[in-house]
């Protein structure tokens, strides 16, 4: 026998549906807690380490040095919180536009951070870039990517399903940030709009994450 259980909306959910979607709930919520963890982190050890100019350094060199494992962890947990996040997208969006490839694109970008922690970057001066740095940075260059896709791709189902603001910020966002990617090789300006577009970027997804949880059935019944 199956249990119906009531929602606050007027509905009715199964038992399992009712544990599905309170998962899937879940799932969502690292995508809010990705940016601040990820940022948060990466700030306060930038203020702590000497030798360190936020306005000079990539955060990537964090992950040198003695206390490097506070970065490499860093990246490690925020891109298994944003894998999460994927996970609980697909979930939500179930089917239709931008059902698969949005949250396998987020999910590659995840893997990227994943990827990116275990392989850091060489400390600043090094003649010759280890096998280390350059997986580090192929990571980079195929996860930031994928991240700005697969919100842009996301933006598509947004406007089709009326969500116009939603749409027209992904669509400012998205782009910008892969811009200050793109930029981060030009100097202290660079690697300032780069900060400026992960921020903007993770306060995106953090926005995206909350939005499709309000979609979700109620599931406090």
């Amino acid at each position: 026998m199956t249990t119906s259980l009531p929602t606050r909306a007027g509905t009715t959910s199964t038992a399992a549906e009712l544990t599905a979607d309170r998962v899937t709930k879940s799932l969502l919520g690292y995508g809010v807690l990705a940016g601040p963890v990820y940022v948060v982190a990466a700030l306060v050890q930038s203020a702590f380490r000497d030798g360190f100019d936020l306005t000079r350094h990539a955060w990537s060199q964090l992950a040198v040095g003695d206390f490097g494992w506070m970065q490499v962890t860093n990246l490690v947990v925020t891109g298994l919180m944003v894998l999460a996040f994927a996970a609980g997208l697909r979930r939500a969006l179930r089917t239709g536009p931008a059902a698969s490839w949005a949250p396998a694109l987020i999910g590659v970008f995840g893997v990227s951070m994943v990827v990116a922690g275990a392989f850091p970057v060489d400390a600043l001066g090094t003649e010759s870039m280890s096998t280390s740095a350059l997986i580090h940075f192929a990571a980079g260059g195929i996860g930031f990517p994928c991240l700005a896709a697969g919100l842009l791709v996301l933006a598509r189902r947004l406007s089709r399903e009326g969500f116009a603001r939603h749409a027209l910020a992904t669509r400012i966002i998205a782009p910008l940030f892969l811009l200050s990617f793109v930029g981060m090789a030009s100097g202290a300006l660079g690697i300032l709009a780069f900060v400026a577009g992960v921020v903007g970027v993770f306060g995106l997804v953090a926005v995206l994450a909350v939005h499709r949880y309000r979609q979700m059935p109620d599931t406090d019944g």
